[in-house]
């Protein structure tokens, strides 16, 4: 089942990626100020960092835990990977390894419950966020938790159930994302490079 679920999500994405790669780059006719490449270089490195994001600045805890959640998702599904693998292929699975991903996903699932509960308790953050986001957060925290409890007891049935409601929601939801991130920075680096906005420089 989860496997299945997996599979879809895969094809679901290769489908939303070719249709991504059709459109092709944005359509600009104005006449360029800047570089394209460096504005596009720019999105995915230093424009990332906290320090030249407005709000991610002023909130840095809640961006650590962004990362260190993310993070534990990667590490999931890299995991589920893993596990099906070694099912097929008949390989051990090393209990040290084991151990460390599982206390690492603990911490990583926590990140994720504070994220959402924070989502809840501020009235600010509840005016902007809709359904998708409590919804995408809480089953990408369940899953993180249930791995680190497969990992641990090795009890399968309710990582494989969670894991499958993952990888079916993982391409319907916001964590869409996972490739939406990748064309938005694009976008993005386009539009401000050729404007001569990025990269910026501070004197």
């Amino acid at each position: 089942m989860a496997l299945g679920a997996l599979l879809l999500c895969k094809m679901l994405f290769v489908i939303r990626f070719f249709d991504l790669m059709q459109k092709g780059a944005p359509k600009d006719l104005s006449k360029p100020s800047g570089s394209v490449r460096k504005g596009v270089v720019y999105s995915c490195t230093k424009a990332m960092m906290p320090h030249n994001k407005e709000s991610a600045s002023l909130h840095l805890p809640t961006f650590t835990a962004g990362l260190v959640f993310h993070a534990g998702i990667f590490l999931s599904m890299l995991i589920f990977i893993w596990l099906i693998l070694a099912v097929l292929f008949h390989f051990p699975i090393i209990e040290l390894v084991a151990d460390i991903c599982s206390g690492f996903l603990l911490l990583t699932a926590c990140c994720g419950l504070a994220i959402l509960f924070k989502r809840v308790v501020k009235k600010e953050l509840r005016a902007l966020s809709c359904a998708d986001d409590y919804i995408s957060n809480g089953i990408a925290t369940l899953f993180q938790f249930v791995t680190a409890g497969y990992l641990f007891c090795h009890e399968p049935m309710p990582y494989y159930i969670v894991a499958a409601l993952f990888f079916l929601w993982l391409p319907l939801g916001k964590t869409r994302h996972l490739l939406y991130f990748f064309f938005a920075r694009f976008h993005l680096g386009f539009f401000y490079g050729r404007r001569g906005s990025w990269p910026v420089t501070r004197e």
